[in-house]
């Protein structure tokens, strides 16, 4: 209870930080436009902190990062549990990951991402939208008419035009 008063307070207004329910958190590693980001999601147990969190990257955001890195973060984390089981470790273990994140993507090919990116853009043609112009909406004769009727000579309308008649 303590520890997730704690986190709120840290993290509160830091846009990689969510919570997810008042067990579980999610926190992302490095800027949403970096191709070496990561999210790690954390859930407590029932007899937390006696017993150590569940740490997954399962999250959609984490698709472009291989298998075999995701698995050396998390026996990286899990050692960092280990050390710290039976305290408070949340906070730890997002630090952690934060100090360490060159070390834990060193292996993380840059152009996947990239490539991923290309086939998204050459599979949606922007030419259709390029092409339309905004019309400008056509009035008929009457309307021209009753605009002009309303309006004075510079194209304003008389004072009071909108004014509600207070005493019936």
């Amino acid at each position: 209870q303590m520890e997730l008063e704690a986190l709120r307070s840290i993290y509160e207004g830091d846009l990689c930080f969510r919570e997810l329910s008042p067990v579980s958190f999610q926190y992302r590693i490095g800027e949403s436009g970096d191709p070496k980001a990561f999210l790690i999601e954390v859930s407590w147990p029932e007899t937390y902190p006696q017993t150590a969190p569940v740490i997954s990257m399962d999250a959609f955001f984490n698709n472009t990062i291989s298998s075999a890195i995701k698995q050396s973060i998390l026996d990286k984390l899990k050692v960092e549990v280990e050390a710290n089981l039976g305290t408070a470790m949340t906070y730890t273990l997002f630090e952690y990951a934060k100090d360490n994140k060159e070390l834990f993507m060193e292996n993380q090919p840059v152009n996947t991402v990239t490539s991923v990116s290309n086939s998204i853009a050459t599979g949606t043609p922007d030419v259709p939208t390029s092409k339309k112009k905004d019309k400008k909406e056509q009035l008929s004769k009457t309307q021209k008419r009753k605009l002009a009727d309303k309006t004075d000579n510079k194209g304003e309308l008389p004072r009071g035009w909108n004014w509600v008649d207070v005493i019936k």
